[in-house]
């Protein structure tokens, strides 16, 4: 009996958590998000139960207290499915390659005696927005990562306009995620401010009637005072986010530049203006994902036999034609040496342009 095919996302090579048959996909951190739920669950639970429902009838509209109770379970539903949308999907994955990319290798001193040595530029230079941006090779992913690309350590996957990787979503931010990420951020910070306000009207309303001090009042309601504490602590963490969020759209930054190029006084080849760069992050249609999570493996297409004298010659950037003596052609052959590499250690690769990350 056949085996059934494998599908990319249950042979995939990065650090993820896969959940209904592929169709989400979550970081290694996923039972953070559990805590993040909490943490915003919790507090309008005890708004509604200890607070809002109190209000149903302390306004002359009938309707404005059932209003308040409603507003709070709506909005909340709103932040956790923000949250949701961000967390379970893919946040701009580079493919990985099967191999270095060839265009790029030249071999040198190659013969019997001597171990195999390739060569080729760590870092390559290309033109954005008429400026010069160096873009990296990745030793994992075996690619030149886009500009503004990244890998991440915690995910372990290149992703494109890597922002950060949020602990509290348990995903990377990136660039078909980070509308989302911050839209979550600046209503979390009203839902805090739309709590704090409620606690501190009903305070207001139980001052006015049988409660005349402000201590007699959250005497009465420990829960509104517990609400006001969280949400004050919470306003300064959620909205100074959405205050420097705020700010890297303006200009066109993520995060990640921002912390590791602001010392550097490298200009901002990306930014186009405040009005363009919301344009751009926020109304900008979102790609599809490069990643088919479903799909099933593809067998790759074998490489034509060697010819009769076993050599396979390629033209080889940077240097002249070379031979190898073997009965594999270049794919075949690139494919063993990335192997042979990591198993065995008698292969040499040689990175050019200096170090980097």
């Amino acid at each position: 009996m056949t085996q059934p095919q494998q599908r990319i996302y249950q042979a995939w090579k990065g650090d993820n958590r896969f959940f209904f048959g592929g169709r989400l996909i979550f970081g290694p951190d996923v039972k953070s998000l559990g805590v993040s739920v909490i943490l915003i669950v919790v507090p309008v639970a005890f708004l509604c139960v200890f607070v809002a429902r109190h209000l149903r009838h302390r306004f002359r509209a009938y309707d404005a207290g059932y209003a308040i109770l409603i507003m709070a379970v709506v909005y909340t539903i709103y932040v956790l499915l923000l949250l949701f949308v961000t967390a379970g999907r893919d946040p701009g994955i580079v493919p990985r390659a099967s191999h270095p990319p060839e265009e790029d290798i030249h071999y040198d001193d190659l013969s019997h005696d001597t171990p195999i040595r390739l060569q080729f530029p760590r870092v390559k230079e290309v033109i954005v927005n008429g400026m010069p941006v160096k873009v990296k090779y990745c030793e994992t992913c075996m690619v030149y990562r886009p500009p503004r690309c990244s890998h991440c350590s915690i995910c372990n996957n290149c992703v494109e306009r890597f922002d950060h990787h949020c602990p509290w979503v348990g995903q990377c931010i990136g660039k078909r995620n980070y509308r989302y990420f911050f839209l979550f951020v600046s209503s979390s910070t009203v839902l805090c401010i739309y709590v704090f306000a409620i606690s501190a009207l009903y305070i207001k309303f139980l001052m006015d009637g049988d409660y005349p001090t402000v201590w007699k009042a959250l005497k009465h309601s420990p829960a509104s005072l517990a609400l006001m504490i969280y949400c004050f602590i919470c306003i300064w963490f959620v909205g100074g986010l959405t205050g420097f969020h705020t700010y890297l759209i303006s200009t066109n930054q993520t995060t990640y530049e921002n912390f590791r190029y602001r010392s550097d006084g490298r200009p901002n080849v990306y930014d186009q203006g405040c009005l363009s760069n919301f344009q751009e992050v926020v109304f900008a249609k979102i790609q599809p994902s490069k990643h088919k999570f479903r799909a099933h493996i593809q067998e790759e297409v074998q490489a034509p036999p060697a010819n009769d004298a076993g050599e396979v010659e390629d033209e080889l950037v940077g240097g002249p034609r070379a031979k190898v003596g073997d009965d594999l052609d270049i794919d075949g052959d690139l494919l063993k040496i990335s192997q042979w590499q990591h198993n065995h250690g008698d292969i040499d690769i040689e990175m050019g342009g200096g170090n980097a990350n």
